[in-house]
């Protein structure tokens, strides 16, 4: 299979045209890379963690519509399906892979804009999107108990005085169809104020067919994206950046058949929608000594999401269940940071609150009628305090340490009777000490400390000694390299890390009724321990003018350390969703005007589906294609998903699901099959 794919992705880059002698490789520096998911933009190469950082044109060439498109990219990233898009991360093994009652307790943070969507993140497409951040690591500093495993951060394109006009049109298999535009400038003549402004419309019947409603789009995907972002300066040393966005993604969801085919016979296909609404304001005011940040979010979310619980095993057989939940937010971050002084000290402090809300109810039917409900409430407060400290005591030695102090307070309620209010204290930090041992080469060892809240379980059958389950505790050592050699034209990064998870928190399952499907209970345990350790690296190489030839590489061994649930001991096993090995290969050619050309091959491990059996998924190799010509004014490429066609599982369950006698078998929820399509960019200012 590898074979095959490599052999395709040279063959896609034939009409490019070969290697010519005036496309040798050039003398000038590398593009500097700038991470701004930290509490301090920091070059790439200056930052003491392992990051991958996508460029506007690496999205733009290796996606179509949507985050989804561009995660093999990412060494050690994993996403749960069970959804339209996802919403459930896992870095480096560790991630929730759902969320179906009690508090939102996401592992990994995710952030559009400043906007905190963690748990939530559908509402990431690509049109305009400038820069994706991925941090990997405990992020205990940066954001707290939303980022135990790491951080994921995706920022739109800023606005330029420059005027602009963009039309994209897209057309493609399963009935395809996008158009956008791209619109910005300066708000008036001699104005300091640019604007920015985004709309698209997304449509697509999906790759399912479902025989029993004879319909094609009962997994089909209806997504709208509004986005506004405006940068002014408001005095000589005030600037400000407001972002907004209205996402709407009323997507289907019929992902799931009784003989894990394409073909589905669900009688009441689902929905899984969500209109997210969000608004950011930074405000920053620059100093000789120090600077002042400010930055304000408001985050709404109305997401309605159900399935047919029996898949439509038997017309006598009919679950549904719906979830309704609406999502609130609100948070400040107020952040002072130092010049650096002549003796190489910088500083920085900061405070942060956030106040999230949710309700959630939840409608089991039989036979279109409900015959159990949930309705529940939840509101926590987050308070934070956190510091830096960075000391360069030479050219080439410098030392960062890092606290942050958090409290956490949350009230639940529902209509089962419970009522809580549970309260935490945590705190996390890091020490890394960095070592530049030439211009443009470094190694680093940090040491974190990250932690993530606990929580409860909910519902009459969860007995009450398992009903609370404690915080989680991440300790981890990572030591790592990056480089680049303009001469050479490349850059690389590697990373080696250790991760030792204490009180790991881990969700399991059980249906309590062998007739309903719907009868699954959630349980959230507190493992003695885990560990997770493994490498990542990176290179990019630009062996001509016009070639860019970059891979990436994810090692990773998890394991269950002394944990025992039910009768079930899973001490020495993997985690769940956390391949062994995950890499990539990519190959772009492009001349400013002329041809291009990309394919990216990927390759991820097989995986546990669940914590709760030990059915797995198989490995599976993507390839992806893109090839186009573009001019100055126009461009036009026609792009390929899954080149090979290849068959693999997203999700899966074990449990049964077909009448009279029940048994238990693997439910795969199964990827998408070849698509292709066109798009074609005006450029019309």
């Amino acid at each position: 299979m590898l074979h095959r794919s490599f052999v395709i992705s040279i063959l896609c880059f034939m009409p490019a045209g070969p290697l010519t002698a005036d496309e040798s490789p050039s003398s000038g520096s590398l593009q500097e890379i700038v991470v701004t998911a930290t509490l301090r933009p920091v070059p790439a190469l200056d930052l003491p963690a392992s990051v991958t950082v996508l460029d506007e044109q690496t999205l733009r060439a290796a996606g179509v519509q949507h985050w989804q498109d561009v995660l093999p990219l990412v060494p050690n990233l994993n996403w749960a399906s069970g959804s339209s898009r996802p919403r459930y991360f896992q870095l480096r093994g560790i991630g929730e892979t759902d969320q179906w009652q009690g508090a939102p307790n996401p592992s990994v943070g995710f952030l559009i804009d400043g906007m905190d969507f963690s748990g939530i993140g559908m509402p990431a497409t690509l049109l305009d999107l400038g820069q994706a951040e991925v941090l990997r690591g405990p992020q205990g500093t940066t954001l707290g108990a939303n980022a135990l495993a790491g951080l994921i951060n995706l920022t739109t394109r800023r606005p330029e005085l420059a005027p602009e006009l963009r039309l994209e049109a897209t057309g493609g298999s399963e009935d395809t169809r996008s158009l956008g535009l791209v619109a910005g400038g300066a708000l008036a003549e001699s104005s300091e104020t640019a604007w920015r402004a985004v709309m698209q419309r997304y449509r697509s019947d999906g790759s399912r067919r479902n025989v029993t409603v004879g319909r094609d789009d009962t997994n089909g995907l209806d997504e709208t994206t509004l986005r506004a972002r405006l940068g002014t300066r408001l005095a000589d040393r005030w600037r400000a950046d407001v972002s907004a966005l209205w996402v709407d993604m009323d997507n289907g969801f019929d992902g799931f058949a009784i003989d894990n085919s394409r073909r589905t016979r669900s009688d009441d296909p689902g929905r899984d929608a969500q209109r997210s609404r969000g608004v950011s304001a930074t405000l920053l005011r620059s100093g000789e000594q120090i600077e002042f940040r400010s930055q304000t979010a408001l985050v709404a979310a109305d997401i309605t999401y159900s399935f047919d619980g029996d898949w439509g095993a038997d017309p006598d057989y009919d679950f549904t269940s719906r979830f309704l939940r609406q999502r609130d937010s609100v948070s400040q971050d107020l952040r002072w940071l130092s010049t650096k002084t002549q003796a190489g000290w910088s500083w920085l402090a900061g405070l942060y609150g956030l106040r999230l809300t949710e309700s959630n109810d939840q409608l089991d039917l039989y036979g279109g009628e409900v015959y159990r409900a949930l309705v529940s409430d939840y509101r926590s407060d987050t308070l934070a305090a956190y510091g830096q400290v960075t000391h360069e005591w030479s050219d080439v030695w410098s030392l960062s340490t890092g606290l942050r102090l958090e409290h956490r307070s949350a009230i639940y309620r529902d209509t089962d009777g419970s009522d809580l209010s549970p309260g935490e204290r945590m705190y996390g930090g890091n020490i890394s000490l960095q070592h530049r041992w030439s211009t443009d080469h470094t190694v680093y060892l940090t040491v974190a400390r990250g932690y993530k809240g606990g929580g409860f379980n909910i519902g009459a059958a969860i007995p009450e000694a398992r009903r609370g389950y404690s915080p989680e505790l991440l300790h981890s050592v990572e030591f790592g390299l990056k480089g680049q050699d303009a001469a050479r034209r490349i850059d690389y990064s590697a990373a080696v890390f250790y991760m030792r998870r204490s009180e790991q928190q881990v969700s399991t399952s059980a249906q309590l009724d062998p007739g309903d499907p719907l009868s699954f209970i959630y349980l959230t345990d507190n493992a003695a321990r885990g560990v997770n350790w493994g490498v990542e690296a990176a290179a990019t190489l630009r062996p001509g003018r016009y070639w860019t030839v970059s891979g990436t590489l994810g090692i990773l061994e998890t394991r269950f350390v002394d944990y025992v649930v039910g009768n079930r001991s899973l001490n020495g096993r993997a985690q769940a969703h956390a391949p062994q090995h995950q890499l990539s290969l990519s190959m772009e050619y492009r001349r400013p005007q002329g041809w291009f050309a990309r394919t990216d091959l990927q390759r991820v491990d097989g995986f546990f589906f669940s914590d709760s059996h030990d059915q797995r998924s198989e490995p599976h190799t993507l390839l992806n294609a893109r090839v186009g010509y573009a001019t100055a004014r126009w461009s036009v490429d026609l792009w390929v998903r899954n080149v090979l066609d290849e068959h693999y599982a997203q999700r899966g369950f074990f449990f049964g699901n077909e009448p009279p006698d029940f048994p238990d078998r693997l439910y795969v929820q199964q990827a998408d099959p070849r698509t292709a399509g066109l798009t074609v960019n005006w450029t019309l200012h």
